[in-house]
């Protein structure tokens, strides 16, 4: 077979592969092995590599000027540079590397954060374990006090617990968050958060006040102010009670007004009989004349009966005499021992009219039963000593004006507690930030909407106190009793009664609203909180968020002694 010519064969390769692609009539074949149509049919590998190089030796340069060529330099270098400014080069190469690994540091924290969660469930479930295990049956062996900051000190950290779970919830948390972890919220899974404590007055232990209307124990009360005197005197009662003997309430020439403060006919009607009286009613029945058929004295150190010369003289210009005074027993006021009522009984028992013992705010006589909700001594009211019934009525309708039902009351003390903190161990004068840190902290936990406060600060110190009492975001009202203003009637009936202003009152007034409050904060040493403590109690007031300021905590700072 005759071959074609081989100039004509290149004429026509040529016209072929430089021919303007719009006078194309037929595409490439598949099986085109290049952009030069080669047939490997009709020519063998050599020839192929010749004519190739053949033909770019003969390409002219007027050639790359032709439609083809001039499309192909303009637009490609075009193309790779809106590539490169439009196109994150970077991501293209390490998108598949750096996925994978983000996805996996976020699937080990996101399932350490729901382990935590677990842990913090099992833990709190654990705790409600406890808080069930504090069954009256199950603690008889532990007294009420235990019981109760064991209680606390449980409901404390279920409160801390969840806490900490609402902080790992939150960054899972979707735009309904208040549909996820109902049951963390549910009070009723907690009860009242801040409760009242179950007195358990059932299980009190009492005896019967039966005295013979003949016998009289002369109340004697000269530490300290008001609340240490109440204190005495509500151990005269029981003492009173275990001698068969009526109690005298001292005069006000000699001790405070406690008829302004006290609702002294509540005690006889309470125990159903004439157990308390005046001294006024005492002098009157010995017609001015009472004489102390015997002076036994509990406490023989500092000072014979703990009384100085100068409350001496007062009851001798009061008409009331007496014997020299006896020691019942080597007992001194700042090393008290533990006496039991046999003890009490074998020492102070007389056939005498009148005895006197001295004052007892020291003594300590079974204690646990004395301290026990309700008190020692049988009767049919909540409490035996209490705020008369116009204090009683101007703190409630105090509480309906400026307070309402839910509110923290606060005993801040400083006038003089800052040496007498210091010289116990630990102190118990707090910085104010660090006060307002565990201030905020009850009233998170109580979710009151304000705190009363009672104190004898000076404005410096509750105005830096208040700035820094914010509990959820918002700022806490520290409310104190206002001056006298016409326009408010909630203290009408002091001025009524003309017993506005006096002091004893304002402090039964203090107290008497304090004790009414959800949640009480007091001050640790004070017997103005103790007796707050005792109302609450007896009145079943009590919060198992009551504490003392910042409980368990030692101060951030303390002056040296001097």
């Amino acid at each position: 077979m005759d071959r074609p010519d081989s100039s004509s064969s290149d004429d026509d390769d040529d016209r072929q592969n430089l021919i303007d692609q719009n006078e194309r009539k037929q595409l490439p074949s598949p099986r085109s092995a290049t952009t030069f149509q080669i047939d490997d049919g009709d020519v063998d590998h050599h020839r192929h590599h010749r004519e190739i190089r053949r033909r770019f030796a003969s390409l002219k340069l007027s050639d790359l000027f032709n439609k083809r060529f001039l499309i192909f330099f303009i637009f490609i270098p075009l193309f790779v540079l809106i590539l490169f400014f439009t196109t994150d080069i970077k991501s293209l190469f390490f998108s598949r590397l750096s996925v994978p690994l983000s996805d996996s540091l976020s699937d080990k924290l996101r399932e350490s954060e729901l382990r935590a969660l677990f842990l913090l469930r099992q833990q709190q479930l654990g705790l409600f374990g406890l808080w069930n295990q504090t069954h009256p049956n199950s603690t008889s062996n532990h007294s009420n006090s235990e019981l109760q900051d064991f209680k606390s000190s449980i409901l404390r950290q279920i409160s801390l617990n969840k806490e900490i779970q609402q902080v790992l919830l939150a960054p899972h948390s979707s735009g309904n968050s208040s549909s996820e972890s109902e049951d963390f919220r549910d009070p009723s899974l907690l009860g009242d958060r801040c409760g009242v404590v179950d007195q358990r007055f059932s299980e009190r232990r009492t005896i019967e006040w039966k005295p013979n209307s003949d016998k009289y124990l002369l109340a004697i009360c000269v530490s300290g102010q008001m609340s240490n005197h109440l204190i005495c005197l509500e151990k005269h009662m029981f003492f009173a009670a275990l001698l068969n003997r009526v109690l005298v309430i001292p005069s006000p020439k000699v001790d405070f007004q406690y008829s302004t403060v006290l609702d002294i006919e509540h005690i006889n009607k309470c125990i159903g009989r004439k157990v308390v009286v005046t001294f006024e009613e005492l002098a009157e029945e010995k017609k001015n004349h009472i004489h102390i058929d015997r002076f036994i004295c509990y406490f023989s150190k500092p000072t014979l009966c703990y009384v100085d010369d100068e409350h001496l003289k007062k009851l001798k210009a009061l008409g009331v005499s007496f014997k020299s005074r006896e020691p019942a027993w080597g007992e001194d006021v700042k090393k008290p021992s533990k006496k039991t009522v046999q003890d009490v009984q074998s020492k102070f028992s007389s056939g005498d009219d009148v005895i006197a013992i001295g004052d007892v705010f020291f003594a300590d006589l079974e204690k646990d039963w004395v301290v026990q909700p309700g008190g020692p001594l049988a009767h049919k009211c909540k409490t035996l000593v209490e705020p008369s019934r116009l204090i009683m009525l101007t703190a409630q309708r105090f509480i309906q004006t400026f307070l309402g039902k839910n509110f923290i009351a606060l005993h801040f003390r400083r006038h003089g507690f800052l040496k007498f903190c210091n010289n116990k161990q630990p102190s118990c004068f707090y910085p104010i930030p660090q006060a307002a840190d565990c201030i905020t902290r009850v009233a998170e936990r109580a979710n009151a909407p304000v705190i009363y406060l009672s104190t004898d600060a000076a404005e410096s110190e509750t105005g830096l106190l208040q700035s820094l009492v914010v509990a959820n975001g918002k700022a806490v009202p520290l409310v104190k009793r206002p001056a006298r203003n016409s326009a408010e009637k909630w203290d009408a009936l002091l001025y009524r009664h003309r017993i506005e202003g006096d002091s004893q009152v304002e402090a039964m007034l203090d107290k008497t609203i304090s004790a009414m409050s959800s949640v009480f904060i007091g001050a640790s040493g004070s017997t103005f909180t103790e007796d707050i403590l005792r109302l609450r109690k007896d009145w079943g007031s009590a919060s198992v968020c009551d504490e003392y300021l910042c409980q368990g905590e030692e101060p951030n700072f303390i002056a040296e002694n001097e």
